[in-house]
């Protein structure tokens, strides 16, 4: 059994010692994977792949959430709708 995180999710955790999640940063670029990364995407070669840091940022401006993604470039898209303030 999965354990859970609370009836707003993960993000409802963080809040809760006052974490509240005003700002993202990713930053994308395009790279050639390593080894082990074209294996387990079974990439052909010359197959380039995204990498994406992501932060997230409280209202204080500090991060409290970091993750990286890598993604297959040939079958990637990225779509973003962000407020402006």
């Amino acid at each position: 059994m999965r354990p859970k995180t609370g009836p707003h999710g993960v993000y409802g955790r963080l809040e809760e010692p006052g974490h509240v999640m005003t700002r993202v940063r990713d930053e994308i670029s395009a790279r050639m994977p390593t080894p082990e990364e074209a294996a387990v995407l079974e990439l052909l070669p010359g197959v380039p792949v995204l990498e994406v840091p992501h932060t997230s940022l409280d209202q204080d401006g500090v991060p409290f959430e970091v993750s990286r993604y890598v993604h297959r470039a040939d079958q990637t898209g990225l779509l973003y709708e962000l407020p402006v303030e």
